[in-house]
């Protein structure tokens, strides 16, 4: 038996919504976005949203095009800070991802 509190069908809605865009998921999100504007989520969440998780999303494809580069022989190997390491840049609008 679980006894924590569930979490609010507005945040599953939005953590639903990032994953499948990050995850490129061909459903594309549509069913949470009429969701979250059910719940009167506004748009601007919303698009905070979705432009951190595009951004998880691009950023996951430049690394793995990188780490495929480097295994070709196509760029050198070069060394990564620690807080480059972990992945937290902001988006382009300023938005942590973090």
């Amino acid at each position: 038996m679980n006894d924590q509190p569930q979490l609010h069908s507005s945040i599953v809605a939005m953590v639903s919504l990032a994953s499948g865009i990050a995850a490129n998921h061909p459903a594309m999100g549509q069913c949470q976005l009429e969701r979250l504007r059910g719940y009167g989520v506004p748009d601007h969440q919303i698009d905070a949203v979705i432009e951190i998780a595009r951004h998880i999303r691009d950023e996951a494809a430049e690394k793995l095009d990188f780490a495929f580069d480097q295994k070709a022989g196509m760029v050198a190997t070069i060394e990564v800070s620690e807080g480059e390491a972990c992945g937290c840049s902001p988006t382009p609008s300023g938005q942590s991802c973090c």
